[in-house]
């Protein structure tokens, strides 16, 4: 090895060279600068503060900085605590350094014990042996066990003048709330696009380093906000180009479809073209690009355009290329939301295949083709639209009013009531125990004459077991008020016809005689209940609009039917309840 080759400076990453040394360094963090700023001037520095935020904004950076400012004491050795440490002096390189020893940092993720704590404990009794300050960095503090953090509390709360803790970490739920109570908290931001395109600039020009405005772009998309991400893909950037790096480079390194073969692809598959789609995905394969990545940016682009169509002024995004833009705004305009949010949840579900299947390639086509099946199926008002106009002749003959068409506001056939409306038609019973105890015994079963009345009065009164086991459990053989006879359905309970007769007693005020009986056949209230049901879903299948749509969709399937005139009834009643519910100014109190 020669001499020149010796004396040669190890090559330092991007990440570690162009660390901030200041406050002054920090990318887009102002707020928390300027909190930090007045809190230096007016010498009111908290005992502990936690940083927090995602990986890579800057939280240890932060804390060295703050490390620095507390302790440096100027080129002279006459400075005082300061936001603009001078890096110069003895204890501003040491803790640049990372070898002050009284600025011990540590690693939670690695040392999560109470012993490791106990160490931090003991030593806080001990000035500094050389600097203003002893102050201790934790890294990941989340990571510590239940015990250390209790261990910590006491020490947290009533450190010596002499010890600052400076806390960071990604999770700060994880964090208890007795350490946050005690710690001033600063809340890093992700860094903006227009701040990291900056930064990344300033240091490609510094490294002499060619590379282009839409790579750079590229590398902060990637990096999602995280300074130190985009740092370290610059420096492999800088790399693979050896030269001047172009966005296919960089598109190449991060395995990325070309954003505009990403978008010819989305509109392909919008359009149902599978075999243009699957072209264009082996392409893009064969060019080098991931297949989960390119479901990723497909997902990427159903939430830009989405984003988009809500909010216009979204489009004008630094890291997107103007004709990008011009076709985002171009498919938010033409495209409907539900369409984009049923894409976004289908390649969510693709994604999660791919990541199982043993061939991402094979899962990935799978995808697609599922995506341009489903991506041209008409909306709920375009198939009922189009069933309407298409001439299918009934299977059968339709029962009454089953042929009557759609009901003004595209429910379920004419004809075909709600099925979960009574059969049986509702009495005047309720409320009447009281009044029935102060009037005869004529008057009192004078409101009963039907045995529906009887059933009213039992769901009157919320007897939800005794009203199941009657509509379930009694054929009725005969009827008159106060005298009830009938033949006991297998699932009727022995003892029905005694609890009958006793509920009705103490509800009405007169005694009722409930007789069992052999030999009625009549159906109960349950079973007629669902042959209506059964019924009316024969009804509706036998409607031409019913059997358009099963047609069209063979695995389709009735869960309901209901009537216009159970909506009207229904959004009646509901305007009525919130009128009943507005507040009177005239009401007295």
């Amino acid at each position: 090895m020669t001499d020149t080759q010796s004396d040669a400076p190890a090559y330092q990453v991007l990440a570690r060279k162009y660390r901030p040394e200041t406050f002054a360094d920090l990318v887009g963090q102002e707020a928390m600068v300027r909190t930090l700023k007045n809190a230096f001037e007016a010498d009111r520095i908290a005992q502990a503060f936690v940083m927090t935020g995602i990986r890579g904004v800057g939280k240890t950076t932060t804390a060295r900085i703050i490390a620095k400012g507390m302790n440096c004491i100027g080129p002279d050795g006459q400075g005082g605590p300061t936001v603009e440490p001078c890096g110069e002096c003895e204890h501003c390189v040491a803790i640049a350094e990372g070898r002050h020893v009284d600025v011990m940092e540590m690693d939670a993720a690695s040392r999560t014990g109470v012993g490791d704590i106990r160490e931090i404990i003991e030593s806080v009794h001990y000035r500094a042996a050389s600097a203003r300050y002893k102050i201790y960095i934790i890294d990941e503090v989340h990571m510590l066990s239940t015990s250390a953090f209790n261990a910590l509390l006491k020490t947290l709360e009533e450190p010596p003048a002499h010890v600052k803790f400076i806390f960071a970490t990604t999770e700060i739920r994880k964090v208890p709330v007795t350490v946050l109570s005690r710690c001033q908290r600063f809340d890093l931001r992700r860094i903006e696009p227009e701040d990291m395109l900056a930064m990344l600039r300033r240091i490609a020009d510094a490294e002499k380093a060619e590379i282009a405005d839409d790579a750079l772009a590229l590398i902060t998309r990637a990096a999602e906000g995280s300074a130190r991400d985009a740092q370290s893909l610059l420096d492999q950037a800088i790399s693979h180009g050896a030269g001047e790096t172009t966005a296919d480079q960089v598109r190449a390194m991060l395995g990325l479809a070309d954003r505009g073969r990403v978008l010819d692809l989305f509109d392909m598959i919008l359009k149902g073209d599978a075999a243009g789609a699957l072209t264009e995905l082996g392409a893009q394969y064969a060019d080098g690009a991931d297949p989960m990545a390119v479901l990723r940016d497909l997902a990427e682009v159903s939430h830009w355009v989405s984003v988009i169509k809500i909010t216009p002024e979204a489009v004008e995004d630094p890291t997107v290329s103007p004709d990008e833009r011009t076709r985002g705004q171009q498919m938010a305009q033409a495209l409907p939301m539900r369409v984009l949010a049923r894409m976004w949840q289908m390649l969510l579900t693709s994604i999660e295949e791919v990541g199982r299947a043993p061939n991402a390639m094979m899962a990935a086509e799978m995808a697609v083709i599922r995506l341009t099946h489903v991506a041209d199926l008409p909306s709920p008002e375009e198939l009922v639209r189009k069933l309407k106009d298409s001439p299918v002749p009934p299977a059968g003959p339709s029962g009454p009013g089953g042929g009557g068409g759609m009901p003004a506001g595209g429910g379920a056939p004419m004809g075909a009531p709600a099925m979960s409306t009574q059969s049986m038609p509702s009495g005047p019973g309720g409320g009447a125990t009281a009044l029935a105890v102060a009037a005869d015994a004529e008057t009192s079963l004078a409101r009963y004459a039907r045995f529906e009345d009887v059933v009213e009065l039992i769901r009157t009164n919320r007897d939800v077991k005794l009203l199941v086991e009657v509509e379930g459990g009694v054929r009725l053989a005969a009827y008159q008020p106060g005298r009830i006879e009938f033949t006991p359905s297998d699932s009727a309970p022995q003892d029905l016809a005694a609890r009958l007769a006793q509920r009705l007693h103490g509800w009405t005020g007169v005694r009722w005689g409930v007789t069992l009986v052999n030999g009625c056949e009549a159906p109960t209230i349950t079973e007629t209940r669902d042959g209506e049901k059964l019924a009316l879903e024969e009804e509706a299948k036998a409607h031409p609009l019913v059997q358009a749509v099963i047609a069209s969709f063979p695995k389709a399937r009735i869960t309901e039917i209901r009537s216009a005139e159970d909506m009207v009834q229904e959004a009646a009643q509901e305007g009525l309840a919130e009128v009943e519910d507005e507040w009177d100014p005239f009401e007295e109190d």
